[in-house]
């Protein structure tokens, strides 16, 4: 059978057991996301194996386009200097995020195998939080003395010791002996320059940020500044290093994604199939255990009007219709409260603010699907149970809205994960409301009848 035709991940376990050296030519062959999905339809002990076979640049490649929590479950496993090899090959700040990620004993054990400097640089790196200016920065870059000349700074960018994107060759950094930044270049302004010009001569202000910076922090500054890349610097203003553009939309790619996984119950925010089936059970579980009791006590309000939805069983129709109605409109309230919180737009003080801005929103949108929904029922079911479900549905419009706004700015007060809690609150609240406003005014009404 023509390999190309066969299956990749069937053609690396062929190859892992026959042909070991073959299996980096093969994976050169595949593209990105090919080599992902291939790898992770391996069971573990495979995927160990190949990247044991491989050249630590190529297994280096892999273990940048998985999750961090997972890229240090794959080097933990393999042998303490074939996971330092792997780990050298990483760019700094990958680096960093993977080993905080490793076991404690199996991360002094590699940091130990790896050159000096570079577990330097990684234990530095490691002491900044992941989406901070510190903890994204690359420590390779173009700095050099303000009397550097342009033949020095060119001579360098070309002598292949670099391994720079495109974004982080624009510029040349210039600092004083302690280090500090003091100002910075376009490398491409050197190329017209005499050689014997001295950077100083020809630098400009460099804007910087400062390694504590949060990820939208260092976004808005990326945008102000019209730049792909930002030096990174100290309370001193000394130049540690510089973040990337492309690393930051891979840092907020992440973070949306998380935050999706975690609104859906994952709890953790990470999960892949290749995990363990007690992992991806726990973490599920955990959610889920808790959502029979949520909705166990949104059911006792249904069961406490028993004889009302005996008397009135139309009712029983727009139940979940109100709650589910009212459910949505408290989820784009949580959304837009999770963005302003990411954005840095609004903190958890701002809670009062808030709900009346939600409320300015949840009044006419209630009114209208209250209005839309109640003839609906009045055409089919009566006046009075249009009537009810149009008031219900209204009033827990407003509730949802309020609920959906605040909540995840009270979350966030307290400690808790917004993007994981918001969600059941929310769902619990509106089914409550509704349930409670539907069947409680259908009691007041049956009672005047």
């Amino acid at each position: 059978m023509d390999t190309v035709q066969v299956e990749p991940s069937v053609r690396l376990r062929t190859l892992i057991v026959d042909d070991p050296v073959a299996v980096d030519a093969y994976l050169a062959t595949l593209s990105g996301p090919d080599v992902v999905r291939a790898m992770f339809r391996l069971d573990e002990d495979e995927r160990q194996a190949i990247l044991s076979a491989l050249a630590p640049e190529t297994a280096a490649e892999f273990i940048e386009d998985v999750p961090d929590e997972v890229a240090a479950d794959l080097i933990e496993a393999l042998p303490v200097q074939d996971a330092a090899d792997i780990v050298t090959a990483l760019p700094s700040h990958e680096r960093a995020d993977v080993l905080a990620e490793v076991e404690d004993e199996e991360r002094l054990q590699i940091l130990g195998a790896l050159a000096p400097e570079t577990a330097a640089d990684a234990r530095e790196l490691m002491t900044y939080p992941a989406e901070s200016a510190g903890g994204l920065m690359v420590r390779d870059f173009l700095s050099f003395s303000a009397s550097a000349s342009a033949r020095e700074v060119l001579e360098d960018l070309t002598s292949g010791d670099h391994d720079l994107s495109p974004n982080l060759v624009r510029f040349a950094y210039a600092v004083n002996p302690e280090g500090r930044l003091i100002g910075m270049v376009r490398t491409r302004s050197l190329v017209a320059a005499s050689p014997s010009t001295a950077i100083r001569d020809v630098m400009a202000p460099a804007t910087a940020i400062n390694a504590e910076a949060d990820l939208v922090t260092i976004d808005a500054c990326l945008e102000e500044a019209e730049v792909e890349s930002l030096p990174v610097t100290d309370d001193d203003g000394r130049l540690l290093g510089v973040v990337d553009r492309e690393h930051v939309d891979e840092a907020l790619a992440e973070r949306a994604a998380e935050d999706h996984l975690k609104s859906q119950g994952i709890v953790g925010g990470e999960e892949l199939r290749s995990m363990p089936v007690g992992v991806r059970s726990r973490r599920r579980l955990s959610w889920l255990s808790i959502n029979i009791v949520l909705n166990l006590i949104a059911a006792s309000v249904i069961a406490a009007f028993e004889e009302t939805l005996a008397a009135l069983i139309a009712l029983a129709v727009f139940l979940p219709i109100v709650s589910d109605m009212s459910g949505c409109s408290g989820n784009q309230a949580v959304a837009v409260s999770m963005r302003e919180l990411a954005l840095g737009v609004t903190n958890p003080r701002d809670v009062l603010r808030v709900w009346w801005q939600e409320a300015k929103v949840g009044v006419p949108n209630g009114i209208a699907l209250g209005a839309l929904l109640g003839s609906i029922a009045w055409l089919w079911k009566g006046p009075l149970v249009g009537g009810l479900v149009a008031f219900a549905l209204a009033v827990n419009t407003l509730v949802a809205v309020s609920i959906g706004g605040t909540v995840p700015l009270l979350l966030k007060r307290f400690g808790a994960d917004p993007a994981v809690a918001s969600g059941p609150v929310l769902t619990t609240v509106t089914d409550l409301c509704g349930f409670f406003l539907l069947l409680g005014t259908a009691t007041l009404a049956i009672a005047w009848l």
